[in-house]
This record gives C-alpha cells, sequence and structure tokens, in this order.
C-alpha cells in the first residue's frame, strides 16, 4: 500500500534517491541561512533588537545545511547538484517572495516594510517546513541513524514558526496590520503554486531514479494536484493566521549544536 511513511522509506533505502533527497535539503537550509545573515546585517537602526533573532535563525538554518550533509557523509555519498525545477528557495525568489537577493547583496539598510515582508515569507514558508518536518518525526523520529537530526531540526523549526507569529503580531499592534495580512496573502498564494512544482519536479526525479511504474508516478502526481487544488481553495488560510504562540521568545537565546549524526 502506498503511503507516506513507505514512500519515504523506499527514498532513505536507496543511496542515489537519499542522496538527492539531502542534497536538495542541504541547498534548501544553506540559503535560508545566507537571507537571515545578510538581513540581520541590514536591519534598519529602528529595528536592531531583532538582529539577533534573525541572527538565530540563520544560525538554524545553517546547523539544518550541515546536518543535511553529515547524514550524506556518514553513508559515504557526496551531495549532488541540485536540480533548479527543485530549488524551492530559489523559485521563491523568482516568484517575488520575500526580499529580493539584489536587495540583499546591496549594502543599504533595509525598511519596516521590508523586516515585515520577510517575516510574512518565513511565516508561510516555516508553516510549511514544520509540517513536514512533523510527519518525518511522527515517523522517523525513532529510526537509528535520523532519528536525533528530524527531532532537532522538528524543534527548530516550531520555534521559527512561533517566532514569526510574535514578531508580526508585534507589527501589526503597531499599526502594519493591513499590509502583513496583503503580504501574508500574497506569499501563501505563491507559496502553494511553487510547493506543488517542486514536489511534482521531486517526485519525477525520484521515480526516475527508483524505477517507479508509470502507474504509480500517475498516482503521486495526482495526489500533489489534489493538494494544491485543496490548499488554492482553503487550506492557504492556516498560512496567513496570526496567534500568540504558546512559547514566546523562541529565537532569543543561541542556536543549540547540530547532532553528530556522521
Amino acid at each position: 500500500m502506498l503511503s507516506a511513511r513507505s514512500l519515504f522509506q523506499e527514498i532513505l533505502d536507496n543511496d542515489e534517491s537519499f542522496r538527492l533527497f539531502c542534497s536538495i535539503a542541504a541547498s534548501g537550509e544553506s540559503q535560508g541561512g545566507w537571507e537571515n545573515a545578510r538581513i540581520a546585517e541590514l536591519v534598519p537602526e529602528s529595528e536592531r533588537a531583532l538582529a539577533p533573532k534573525i541572527t538565530r535563525h540563520g544560525a538554524d538554518e545553517d546547523k539544518h545545511g550541515r546536518i543535511f550533509g553529515a547524514l550524506l557523509k556518514k553513508r559515504g555519498l557526496e551531495p549532488v547538484e541540485v536540480p533548479p525545477e527543485t530549488d524551492y528557495t530559489m523559485l521563491l525568489e523568482r516568484h517575488g517572495i520575500g526580499l529580493a537577493h539584489d536587495k540583499l547583496k546591496a549594502d543599504r539598510p533595509l525598511t519596516v516594510r521590508d523586516v515585515i515582508t520577510y517575516l510574512a515569507h518565513s511565516r508561510v514558508t516555516e508553516q510549511r517546513a514544520a509540517e513536514q518536518m512533523a510527519m518525518l518525526l511522527k515517523y522517523f523520529g525513532d529510526h537509528p541513524d535520523l532519528g536525533r537530526a528530524v527531532r532537532m531540526i522538528s524543534a527548530d523549526e516550531d520555534n521559527h514558526l512561533a517566532y514569526s507569529h510574535e514578531e508580526l503580531l508585534r507589527y501589526a499592534a503597531a499599526g502594519h496590520g493591513r499590509y502583513i495580512q496583503r503580504t501574508l496573502r500574497e506569499c501563501a498564494l505563491a507559496e502553494i503554486r511553487v510547493h506543488r512544482d517542486v514536489s511534482l519536479a521531486v517526485m519525477a526525479r525520484m521515480g526516475r531514479v527508483l524505477g517507479w511504474p508509470r502507474s504509480r508516478s500517475a498516482v503521486l502526481a495526482a495526489g500533489i494536484h489534489a493538494v494544491y487544488a485543496y490548499e488554492r481553495l482553503v487550506g492557504w488560510r492556516r498560512m496567513v493566521t496570526l496567534r500568540t504562540p504558546a512559547r514566546r521568545d523562541a529565537l532569543g537565546g543561541p542556536a543549540t549544536a547540530a547532532p553528530e549524526v556522521a
């Protein structure tokens, strides 16, 4: 029977598919680390109190990239080049979501609205990341090789999501509510399209690596399209609501060290 657990288990059991999976994940996390580091450097003077949390966010993302690299190393594998159609972070930027890399590469301070745009982007993408890691935690939290890494990354993603909720609520209380809601909606609707396209591309690649029959690939593609239809209709709304998180000041301390997985 085809299930999320059996699908991921098949990917993990094959060196080439595992190599692709970890390479895609590591690339996205490392890119997020760079983006957060640049944002922390460019935060306007009026928002400098936020810089340590942004730095912590970036340090966590860098750590996740190293964890996926260490998982590859443990199996004696080298990373592969990430196919462009599977590069979630790059495709989001191309769709105008978040802060453009040209802006981050410049040395001009960001504006308050730029910071809010970054936080809205984080609110949406960290929702996706937290959900995906929760699924991996459910199935592989006790895995002898992956469990510790999955538990740490999942906890970090929950912290990132809590942080984005809390900071956006603070800006909403300061009078930026309409801009926040508009930006969240734009981000969410673009993200679900990118997520659909990347999911289709990744599954197509995995299917070729693992030799899936066309019927299986067709079922998986249909499932991805069904998820997108649901998210386009109503599911995107979960990405734009703001609630006071149970854990306050989730990024108020230093990043935790990466587990020894290699």
